[in-house]
């Protein structure tokens, strides 16, 4: 078991107070109620609802959103994340068809698609993926897409098929430190993360994953990690405060400064790799449209 760092009562009393720089502002105006309707219209899930986003007003106010497939419950466990766990139900063969016809209505010329985990589904939901990528290409073959997918616990012939299907952009993050996977992600394993990150570069994609700040990870871990994604050729890191959902979600451990952030980008580019969005608010699909073509 990792042991979280002991603290004293100031930094306690600091962390139940969130900084200046981690103000919002509320969803509204036009643009978001027009993608809110597309949304409960078309009965889709969005990772911006489930994983309580911060950004979700700024991008539905451009009218643009990720769209989370395969249903809103997930497998997994993670003690960061805020969509529920359990048993899914059986998938929306459907589904596809209705996120490309949203995703034409809305007119994005950028589409990110993500997922729950779906790990007891022999091919964990991979032909889903790969429909849902070419309707959407058909209906709107000028929109870019990136596609930010689920650890396929070394199903490898999963991995493929999601990937094959046309998408800009492949994504798959490494959320946290390898210190901290234990505690932070029990049911993932480190290096079977990088190892899905080689594979996606390797298949000639443009990779890309993500990790969160504040959960107790040390400069020199954030360094390791940085590290082994330069090793895999990654081209597309993003770096975010981690924000806890409920009271029984991980807590914060430390409001990371957003000099911080911007010490670390400049390490992050220094080992080669090509684009660093890091920030306190940044989020996966945050800047999205800004990554096909680092």
């Amino acid at each position: 078991m990792i042991e979280l760092p002991v603290v004293s009562k100031e930094t306690v009393e600091r962390r139940r107070k969130k900084p200046d720089w981690l103000r919002v502002k509320l969803p509204i105006g036009p643009e978001y109620a027009k993608v809110r309707k597309l949304v409960d219209n078309y009965k889709l899930h969005t990772i911006c609802e489930s994983g309580n986003c911060p950004n979700m007003g700024e991008c539905w106010g451009a009218g643009t959103a990720t769209f989370m497939i395969l249903g809103n419950v997930c497998t997994r466990s993670c003690s960061f994340c805020a969509v529920a766990t359990g048993r899914p139900p059986e998938y929306d063969a459907e589904e596809p068809k209705r996120v490309a016809e949203a995703i034409k209505l809305m007119g994005v010329k950028h589409a990110v698609i993500t997922s729950v985990n779906r790990d007891e589904l022999k091919d964990r939901g991979a032909e889903i993926w790969y429909q849902t990528v070419v309707q959407t290409k058909e209906l709107s073959p000028e929109t870019t897409i990136e596609t930010l997918i689920p650890d396929v616990k070394g199903n490898w012939e999963a991995l493929y098929r999601m990937i094959d299907a046309g998408q800009e952009v492949v994504s798959h993050n490494m959320e946290t430190v390898k210190d901290l996977y234990r505690r932070v992600r029990p049911q993932a394993k480190y290096d079977r993360s990088l190892e899905e990150l080689h594979r996606i570069k390797e298949y000639g994609k443009r990779s890309k994953s993500g990790a969160m700040l504040g959960l107790g990870e040390t400069d020199e871990q954030v360094f390791k990690l940085m590290d082994d994604l330069a090793e895999v050729k990654l081209d597309i890191l993003t770096l975010g405060q981690y924000l806890q959902p409920t009271k029984m979600h991980h807590e914060v451990i430390d409001y990371v400064h957003p000099d911080k952030f911007e010490f670390f980008k400049e390490e992050g580019l220094k080992r080669g790799i090509k684009y660093v969005e890091s920030g306190p608010l940044v989020r996966s699909s945050y800047h999205a449209e800004r990554h096909v073509h680092v």
